[in-house]
């Protein structure tokens, strides 16, 4: 069993940064692959970036070459850094934990959820 509180979301113009953080307990943090997910209203939920127990990380097409991934297994934390941000970003991000799956991740725990905003 894992827990999550994701932080660090916030209102930013766009072209702005923000720094995801997602706290984890509960459980052996550095065995499982991890992931920030988004949903904005009306669409659904998208996974943004992977990254393996290895470092290994991987990206949706939409955030390629703006956001980076990053894990801390000496404080169970993972980060998701954002950069250029667009107003299309905007959305609710989860924190999750999870495994690969022929290649594929899949989440198995999940944070509550942190709102980004990019408005001017």
């Amino acid at each position: 069993q894992v827990q999550l509180v994701e932080s660090g979301g916030g209102l930013v113009q766009p072209g702005g940064s923000l720094r995801l953080s997602c706290a984890a307990s509960g459980s052996i943090f550095s065995i499982y692959a991890l992931g920030w997910y988004r949903q904005a209203p009306g669409k659904e939920r998208e996974l943004v970036a992977s990254i393996t127990n290895g470092g290994r990380t991987n990206y949706a097409d939409s955030v390629k070459g703006r956001f980076s991934i990053s894990r801390d297994n000496t404080k169970n934390t993972v980060y998701l850094q954002m950069n250029s941000l667009k107003a299309e970003d905007t959305a609710v991000y989860y924190c999750s934990a999870g495994r690969l799956r022929l290649g594929v991740y899949e989440a198995n725990y999940w944070g509550q959820g942190t709102q980004v905003t990019v408005s001017s």
